[in-house]
């Protein structure tokens, strides 16, 4: 069911001064591939008359987007603010940002060269922008969460997936087609496991919760095969946070899969800050629940291995936006983007 209640979820701190001050309140739209969130945001980064539901996406593109539009109007008028200034959506790639098309995103199948911006737009009557889901919960946090006093900032969500962003010198990096910052898909195993981008040995085939969850049920199994105890077996469906609380009580083999995912997490954010030299470093996504438990350790490799003064400069956080991430960064995109015009 749609839910107005913004006190469940973590409210945002006062944010970057900025241009935003002088927009509007902006609808910013998430659509993931389980759920649609909705939100009124204000340019000091905060939500209002927040609607979430399922995606229900095997419903289809036409029948997704008008609940997704009818969740809009339902926080436009929770929120109580007046029509907004502007739309901003938040959604997985891969997309088309600059033309406002959703191109053939995995999590939403068939959702084939959707022109979502215009037709948002006529649904509307404002300037609509559309960007990638990642891409816009590091401009979240770089103006309202973690990143507030950093000049640059990556930020990884480590969730279904494994998407990140960057914000360099306080500007949005996107690439030359809109589709930068796969940070994912950085590869830490050559010819290794196979990843939902027809490569091998990403990051994302060895970290995110759905593969962190897929090497504990092949660990188990190779343990049932030997005689081998863990407390893991039996459990269906196996997820990553079963596989870190395990790992937390020290459960042998949950401990043998969590140290693997730490360490291939922490080489390929070693190497992100050695590229990037950020400010800050932060941490996003589903499988961050398990908190000082992947934190610390990643942080430990990160500052152990980092080259000369990236390890000293570089801090690691966790997101604190939470659930709220995709609304907000929606907003954020669109005053990044439309604002240089008013």
């Amino acid at each position: 069911m749609p839910t107005g209640n913004k006190d469940l979820l973590v409210e945002p701190p006062m944010g970057k001064v900025s241009t935003v001050s002088a927009l509007g309140p902006t609808l910013g739209l998430d659509i993931g591939g389980t759920k649609l969130a909705t939100a009124m945001v204000t340019p000091d980064g905060r939500h209002h008359g927040l609607q979430i539901a399922p995606t229900r996406r095997e419903d289809g593109p036409d029948d997704v987007l008008r609940r997704l539009f009818d969740l809009g109007r339902a926080s436009i008028d929770a929120a109580g603010l007046g029509s907004p200034w502007a739309v901003g959506i938040s959604c997985g790639g891969p997309l088309d940002a600059l033309a406002g098309v959703l191109e053939c995103p995995p999590h939403l199948p068939g959702w084939l060269d959707i022109p979502i911006a215009d037709t948002t737009s006529r649904e509307f009557g404002v300037p609509t922008v559309l960007e990638n889901d990642a891409t816009a919960a590091a401009l979240a946090e770089y103006q309202f969460g973690a990143g507030v006093c950093a000049r640059s900032l990556i930020y990884l969500t480590v969730s279904t997936g494994i998407g990140g962003g960057s914000v360099i010198d306080g500007q949005l990096h996107r690439g030359a087609t809109g589709n930068g910052g796969e940070l994912g898909h950085i590869t830490v195993r050559p010819g290794g496991r196979h990843c939902t981008c027809g490569r091998r040995g990403c990051l994302e085939a060895y970290c995110s919760g759905t593969q962190i969850a897929a090497r504990a049920a092949e660990a188990v199994a190779l343990a049932q095969e030997t005689g081998r105890r863990t407390e893991l077996a039996g459990i269906e469906p196996l997820t990553a946070a079963h596989v870190s609380q395990a790992a937390a009580r020290g459960d042998a083999v949950a401990v043998d899969v969590w140290q693997e995912t730490v360490e291939l997490l922490g080489q390929a954010l070693t190497d992100l800050v050695n590229v990037f030299e950020p400010d800050v470093a932060v941490l996003g996504g589903g499988v961050t629940r398990a908190g000082a438990m992947l934190l610390d350790p990643v942080a430990h490799i990160v500052r152990a291995n980092a080259m000369g003064r990236e390890a000293e400069v570089v801090r690691l956080e966790l997101a604190t936006l939470g659930d709220v991430v995709g609304v907000v960064g929606a907003a954020a995109v669109a005053w990044d983007r439309l604002g240089a015009s008013h």
